[in-house]
């Protein structure tokens, strides 16, 4: 069973930035794409970034685009989201998840593994 952890979340101004974290315990993540979701209340979740393994291609959903950048660590076995250029529509809790590979859609469907997910508040 692979249990994801995410963590980084917090508040932070309009402008500001915030690197999110996921890791798994017990479980070597080398070999899975990991994608970030986000959802905002009242709101579907929204897929965000994705990473894949082997090549580690990157995906972005619009909303994000040229402000995120998702790595990976394999040392560490630790797959980050660098938000930049935050607004308050990019709040929001952030899920990171497992797939075996990335598309470009970024469906949450294709993902099986979840975590709890972190908490990004965008407010000044």
């Amino acid at each position: 069973q692979v249990q994801l952890v995410e963590s980084g979340g917090g508040l932070v101004q309009p402008g500001g930035s915030l690197r999110l974290s996921c890791t798994a315990s017990r479980f070597n993540l080398d070999y899975l794409a990991i994608g970030w979701f986000r959802q905002a209340p009242g709101k579907e979740r929204e897929g965000v970034a994705c990473i894949s393994s082997h090549d580690r291609s990157t995906y972005y959903g619009d909303s994000v685009k040229g402000r995120s950048t998702i790595s990976r660590d394999n040392a560490k076995n630790t797959i980050y989201l660098q938000m930049n250029s935050l607004k308050p529509d990019d709040t929001g809790v952030y899920y990171c998840a497992t797939a075996p590979f990335c598309s470009a859609y970024l469906l949450s469907a294709e993902f099986d593994h979840w975590g709890q997910g972190t908490q990004v508040t965008v407010s000044s």
